[in-house]
């Protein structure tokens, strides 16, 4: 089963739409049935360092971040760098003792996982908590860099999803400790078949799947999540891109027309741009067109997801363009 959050990552990158509220609440569900059942158990060294390939990527990274964050390092043979990074990487997560657990994919060999991030190039560096993904950094990274983005994960892990990590025993057994199914909550059915909608191209049944879990838990934050994306794509559905850019080039001072790009340049894959150009936007208006975009901007901020690193950035810049 491929990653939920991941099912549209070749069109807009979708790092973040495992929203903290409901993964929070899936890893506390995870860690109370594992308490109930007699607790996980302790692991070896050697299971914090793990191959991971497409049929095992739902058990070992999905289910294992409910416990723990996982980072995954994407690498090939060939790669050079990849060679430089992946033993510091294999040793400090060895240090971190249970803190975190590596994956490592091999992208000549799980093309689709490789797609599904949206990867560019490697090495690239992940995390996965709580069902939620994150990027880390792409390409070698020297070890104080590695150390002080991995401290970060972990505060954050422990801080805003109550993960604390595995139990480390050096004597136990590798492969002793296996990672705990998630229970399913109330609405996972009806997100299952939105995302099965929005992989089919069936936008109008995903928007009303979203909107059926809104409809009974108006504060389902994957469900809020999903719903922009479905509609952004409602919204370039029918546009005619060159038409639409030559619009936007043309008239920079007509909002529908730079919103209408904006929407293009996000489902492009051109995050920054779309951010740029709505932010662009809002220094050049005042009043309800100004609302308007900065409107449109927050949606956008949602497709792609409050952790991811352009978002953050784009924040600011919006703050500023409007204070």
């Amino acid at each position: 089963m491929q990653p939920r959050n991941m099912s549209m990552s070749g069109v807009v990158d979708l790092a973040a739409v495992k929203a903290a509220q409901e993964a929070k609440a899936k890893a506390e569900q995870t860690r109370a049935e594992a308490a109930r059942q007699g607790g996980a158990g302790a692991v070896s060294p050697a299971d914090l360092v793990i191959d991971v390939d497409e049929a095992g990527f739902e058990r070992d990274v999905l289910q294992r971040s409910a416990e723990v964050p996982v980072v995954i390092d994407f690498w090939a043979e060939w790669c050079q760098p990849c060679k430089q990074l992946s033993p510091v990487l294999e040793r400090l997560t060895v240090e971190y003792n249970g803190r975190v657990v590596l994956a490592k994919i091999d992208v000549d060999a799980n093309q689709m996982l490789m797609q599904q991030f949206g990867v560019q190039g490697i090495p690239a560096v992940f995390a996965v908590v709580a069902g939620q993904a994150l990027p880390l950094f792409q390409g070698a990274a020297g070890e104080q860099q590695i150390r002080e983005t991995l401290d970060q994960l972990v505060q954050v892990a422990e801080q805003r999803f109550g993960l604390t990590g595995l139990t480390v025993d050096p004597d136990a057994e590798p492969g002793g400790a296996a990672p705990q199914e998630v229970p399913a909550g109330p609405h996972d059915a009806l997100l299952e078949a939105a995302v099965q909608a929005l992989d089919a191209g069936d936008l109008d049944g995903a928007v009303q799947a979203y909107r059926n879990v809104l409809s009974d838990d108006p504060g389902n934050m994957e469900a809020k999540l999903g719903l922009a994306q479905a509609e952004l794509l409602q919204r370039v559905q029918g546009m005619d891109p060159q038409r639409v850019r030559e619009e936007a080039a043309g008239k920079p001072g007509d909002v529908d027309a730079q919103i209408a790009a904006a929407d293009l340049d996000l489902v492009g894959g051109h995050v920054d741009d779309a951010f740029g150009r709505l932010i662009d936007t809002v220094r050049r208006t005042v009043g309800d067109d100004r609302d308007a975009v900065r409107r449109r901007l927050l949606e956008l901020f949602e497709v792609v997801g409050p952790e991811d690193p352009r978002v953050v950035g784009a924040r600011r810049a919006l703050a500023r363009a409007l204070f």
